[in-house]
């Protein structure tokens, strides 16, 4: 069995108590369910959410949509991997058997979430520093500068204002209410003037994070349809790109702007690939030192990363953000070799890291 991506969407973004801060995360998932499943009904809907009110989200999501009564619906939680997650499960389920048809992905509300404090990521004997903390230390242990992750926030913020002059994420995005284009697009500040300019958040003596070198939350939803490819195939719908593999590895949780590295590194040894073998690489910007960090050590050029800029423009909205970078895969799939490869790659709190290798078809 192989498994294949033939639909992907996602909402707007939306910063924190911005334009989406009346949608609830349900409210936000329903509508990419209803336009995914217009023509067919999928086996499950698996999604990712990290800071709703509880329950089982994507079932709740399902009925919100209008789908069958007889679709379960399932949640699943790996903080910020969790949308890339969901995408992993839809695919090995189908490479199971189990299936033949799924919509995975992620949905977050921030803005209408009932935590007050943030959930523990380790235990207190081990350590549970806070992101931005924790980050801090990532960029002091690897020799991260400010000066390095400024220079990776500009081309990141350049590169999504490009995007939005240019109307490349429009075919990225399904419209919300009234909302059809992401807050950042008109957000947007001549951020090379403030660059140099903006101080440190979380250490403010000493610190290189900014709030122009770190993303905002957001609010906000990304899924993708996975079919079976011969299924897909039978029902005259295209498959774009195949499910190839993945891995998930773990690391000390003072550091987990780093727990991405060895999980590409095993993706690539695995499959026995090496960095020039990949065209294209989507790895998520929840701090510019993430993504210097993993460019340095892995030796990939900044030409091949994240082709339409991310989360530092757009917003973070946690579990949503894996999702959406497998949703701009798909649409940059359209302009790369048949043959090619592409990986997404995430860290998230506790120190996970996850990356999915596909094919483009």
């Amino acid at each position: 069995m192989q498994a294949v991506i033939v639909q992907a969407k996602r909402t707007p973004f939306g910063y924190k108590n911005g334009m989406l801060k009346a949608y609830q995360p349900e409210q936000l998932a329903a509508p990419l369910i209803q336009h995914l499943c217009k023509t067919m009904v999928p086996d499950d809907v698996i999604l990712g959410n990290v800071v709703g009110g509880g329950g089982n989200i994507a079932r709740l999501s399902s009925l919100e949509a209008g789908l069958s009564l007889t679709i379960p619906g399932m949640t699943i939680d790996r903080q910020c991997a969790s949308g890339l997650e969901a995408i992993r499960i839809a695919c090995t389920l189908i490479q199971s058997g189990e299936g033949k048809m799924y919509v995975a992905g992620g949905t977050e509300s921030i803005s209408r979430s009932p935590m007050k404090e943030r959930a523990r990521f380790s235990p207190a004997w081990l350590g549970d520093p806070d992101m931005g903390d924790a980050t801090e230390r990532t960029a002091a242990k690897f020799s991260v500068s400010r000066q390095k992750q400024d220079d990776y926030a500009l081309i990141s913020w350049e590169r999504s204002m490009s995007a939005f002059k240019n109307g490349t994420y429009t075919e990225e995005i399904l419209p919300i209410g009234k909302w059809s284009t992401d807050e950042g697009s008109v957000k947007i500040r001549p951020i090379a003037n403030i660059m140099q300019r903006a101080k440190p958040i979380f250490l403010p003596k000493q610190g290189t994070i900014t709030a122009a070198n770190s993303c905002k939350e957001a609010d906000g939803a990304a899924a993708v349809v996975v079919m079976e490819k011969a299924e897909a195939e039978a029902k005259g719908l295209r498959p774009i790109l195949r499910y190839a593999g993945s891995a998930v590895t773990a690391m000390n949780p003072h550091y987990p702007a780093a727990s991405p590295i060895d999980a590409m590194k095993k993706l690539l040894q695995k499959h026995q690939l090496s960095i020039e073998d990949i065209a294209l690489f989507e790895i998520n910007e929840a701090f510019a030192v993430k993504v210097a960090l993993i460019a340095r050590t892995l030796g990939i050029s900044y030409d091949k990363i994240n082709k339409r800029g991310g989360a530092l423009c757009l917003g973070h909205p946690y579990s949503a953000s894996g999702a959406a970078m497998m949703v701009r895969l798909f649409y940059e799939a359209h302009t790369l070799p048949q043959g090619s490869y592409v990986m997404a790659a995430i860290g998230s709190g506790g120190g996970v890291g996850l990356a999915l290798l596909c094919e483009v078809l």
